[in-house]
């Protein structure tokens, strides 16, 4: 894809635009908006839940609002794509959650040998 675009103003005069790409994919395959790290995930989640796009800036601050409009337009003009990976997404969390229940952090053992024990003492 050209990285310009050519806007004709009037007859006669056109002036040159950069082409802005709004949406990205990192290193591991996730969609990113722009140069951030906020995922394009968080942004279509909230657009699906009825948050204008101003919410949603207002959620994640390290975009600006033409970010969000833009992975806004990105998502409707790739909907089958982006379910297609949104619904890849959700395997791949449930797949680390049952991986991380599996076996859980030291720290995740002892608060639970603590519930366990304050439980017990009431009883």
């Amino acid at each position: 894809m050209d990285a310009s675009v050519v806007l004709a103003v009037r007859p006669g005069v056109t002036v040159m635009s950069e082409a802005k790409s709004y949406v990205r994919v990192d290193e591991h395959g996730v969609y990113r908006v722009g140069a951030t790290r906020v995922m394009l995930d968080s942004v279509v989640a909230a657009f699906h839940q009825g948050h204008s796009p101003e919410t949603i800036q207002q959620q994640y601050p390290a975009m600006s609002l033409e970010a969000v409009y833009g992975a806004i337009a990105y998502y409707l003009a790739h909907v089958v794509e982006i379910d297609a990976y949104l619904k890849n997404q959700d395997g791949e969390w449930a797949k680390a959650r049952v991986r991380a229940e599996a076996r859980p952090a030291a720290v995740v053992e002892r608060l639970r040998a603590l519930r366990n024990a304050s439980v017990a003492e009431a009883s």
